[in-house]
């Protein structure tokens, strides 16, 4: 996996002069990865259903108090932390990813954090998960759009992006322990503005890694699962960190 993304990176130099707009492969290629991520939002958001809304799923994962989330079981903090074991784990073991294995990786990420999400559903009103779900989709597709058709080069900001990233992650467990509102409003809006700049990021990277593999059908499937990984990955967090802002609380 860290080759594939190595030559995933490598490709941006000297792509300037290709004219993707009119790629019909090209458009093929990102076609089929946001199907994939949308099939991958479309399980999710059922299981997420049915861990918030079904209490005997519920009670495995979520502890609850006159129905209102008071805190993890053993379970639930195994599904809720699984997802970025499976991606460290993949990131070290997959070096040569075939198509099964990122497949595999793809699905049984979404899965695990479409269960976790299920607390999202004990602590925000349907209305207003709903409303946010819909800015979100607003504001990523036209995040994605500018990073298709943009001419400018993205890789200096993205790896910005990646590092910043680092350091929100870090804030975010320190505040874990701190419990600061204030500090956890702040984490929030620097993770809207990191992940909608990692959405333009990847897109654009995608299309890099399209020229890069030269048609290989075997690299591209490969391509696709992981592409739409990242995709998912940016929706899903830049819905949650929209969601403190916009999320009304039961």
């Amino acid at each position: 996996m860290n080759d594939f993304n190595n030559q995933y990176q490598g490709s941006a130099v000297g792509s300037g002069t290709m004219d993707m707009a009119m790629d019909q492969g090209l458009r093929s290629f990102m076609l089929g990865v946001y199907n994939k991520m949308g099939l991958g939002l479309v399980l999710s958001g059922i299981l997420a259903y049915l861990t918030s809304s079904v209490p005997a799923i519920t009670n495995l994962l979520f502890r609850t108090e006159g129905g209102a989330f008071a805190g993890y079981t053993g379970l639930g903090m195994i599904v809720a932390f699984a997802p970025l074991a499976v991606l460290l784990v993949g990131g070290f073991a997959m070096r040569n990813p075939s198509k099964t294995g990122a497949g595999i990786m793809y699905w049984t990420v979404v899965s695990l954090i479409g269960a976790g999400l299920g607390v999202l559903g004990l602590v925000y009103t349907g209305t207003s998960l709903a409303t946010t779900f819909f800015v979100t989709a607003a504001a990523f597709g036209g995040l994605s759009l500018f990073g298709y058709t943009t001419k400018k080069d993205l890789t200096g900001i993205g790896t910005f992006l990646i590092m910043a990233l680092v350091g929100l992650i870090i804030a975010s467990i320190v505040n874990m322990f701190l419990q600061n509102s204030m500090f956890d409003l702040i984490i929030s809006g620097i993770g809207v503005l990191i992940f909608a700049g990692l959405t333009a990021f990847d897109t654009q990277k995608l299309k890099y890694t399209y020229y890069s593999l030269g048609g290989n059908d075997t690299a591209l499937s490969v391509a696709t699962n992981f592409g739409a990984l990242n995709l998912y990955l940016d929706f899903i967090n830049l819905f949650q960190f929209l969601l403190r802002f916009m999320g009304d609380r039961r």
